[in-house]
């Protein structure tokens, strides 16, 4: 039995299933590089490299080992608020099919992404926002909840996903945010989704560029563990993030000495953002963030990505075969 989407149909995947872009692409480092992104594409979903704030090094470096190591569909995500059209044209010198854009307007990139004959993905945290990314172009529609981890909107995924779905119509939504197993998959497809993106899940594989660490750290953590919070970008020169848009982060000391007194660490950052990014290089995870969403509750070991892939489509098709039993 197998598991027929739109967008299994779009990329040729063997599952619904897409790999959450997860940055930041930038000199502090990444989780969803190029080796995480074929991993997840060589098992029959579709992986997406996490370009995050676009450093041009680091998203050259990471697109040419995706390049290389897969021969099916894989893709890349940008943060559309900060980056450039120079980092979307070199995202676009490879040839990516799938290019996801995510927190801010798409319209000054759309054309030239569809003109390079991509895929066109738009994360949205809102329903009037999903109809302005389908009026700008976005031929796939992903509809994120708060549970996500890393940055997120005020909405929960479970009552965004349907009203996307009938917002947008006939254009395909995926679901995102709280989503790490097969029962997440199947209930999405129930909703009228197409598929889903995961990223927390993702981010404890064995092909991710988390630290070890912070690896073990998510598989202990539990959703009670994680605070959505601004303190973690002001402290590493991205606090002009937009509203609403705040990051999931496991609570650590950094956290708890800083969450609530935000205009205090801006005044604070000539001391605070060395030690802070000195922490990020030593591993110290007492200080430096560790991005993760509520679906921690269901991460209880470290195992490679393909794995995961395969086991999340083999659980969805088990609950959506056991389905009609619930019909008498």
């Amino acid at each position: 039995m197998a598991i027929r989407t739109a967008l299994t149909e779009a990329f040729g995947l063997e599952y619904p299933i897409v790999l959450a872009p997860m940055g930041p692409g930038s000199a502090m480092g990444g989780v969803g590089g190029g080796r995480l992104a074929a991993a997840v594409s060589n098992a029959g979903g579709l992986g997406l490299v996490g370009g995050g704030y676009g450093d041009p090094n680091w998203v050259r470096t990471q697109l040419e080992l995706v390049r290389s190591s897969t021969e099916r569909s894989w893709g890349i995500g940008l943060i559309t608020w900060y980056i450039t059209e120079e980092v979307v044209d070199l995202a676009l010198r490879y040839h990516p099919a799938a290019v996801l854009l995510s927190f801010g307007d798409i319209r000054p990139y759309a054309s030239p992404i569809k003109a390079a004959g991509c895929t066109l993905l738009c994360q949205i945290q809102e329903v009037e926002a999903a109809r302005e990314a389908v009026e700008a172009g976005a031929d796939i529609i992903v509809a994120q909840g708060r549970e996500a981890g890393g940055h997120s909107g005020p909405r929960s995924t479970l009552p965004l996903v349907p009203a996307v779905v009938d917002a947008v119509a006939p254009v395909p939504v995926l679901a995102a945010g709280g989503i790490a197993d097969g029962r997440g998959l199947a209930a999405a497809l129930m909703l009228g989704a197409q598929g889903v993106m995961m990223g927390t899940r993702f981010s404890a594989a064995t092909e991710s560029l988390t630290h070890e660490q912070a690896k073990a750290r998510i598989v202990a953590a539990r959703a009670a563990d994680t605070v959505q919070t601004r303190v973690v970008d002001i402290v590493r020169g991205y606090a002009s993030w937009p509203e609403p848009y705040t990051g999931r982060v496991l609570r650590n000391d950094f956290c708890e000495r800083w969450h609530g007194r935000e205009g205090e660490l801006e005044a604070a950052l000539d001391t605070e953002a060395p030690a802070y990014q000195s922490a990020f290089q030593d591993g110290d995870f007492d200080t430096a963030a560790i991005f993760a969403g509520e679906a921690v509750d269901l991460i209880d070991a470290v195992v490679p990505a393909g794995e995961l892939v395969q086991r999340t489509g083999a659980e969805a098709e088990a609950r959506l075969r056991d389905g009609p039993a619930l019909l008498g």
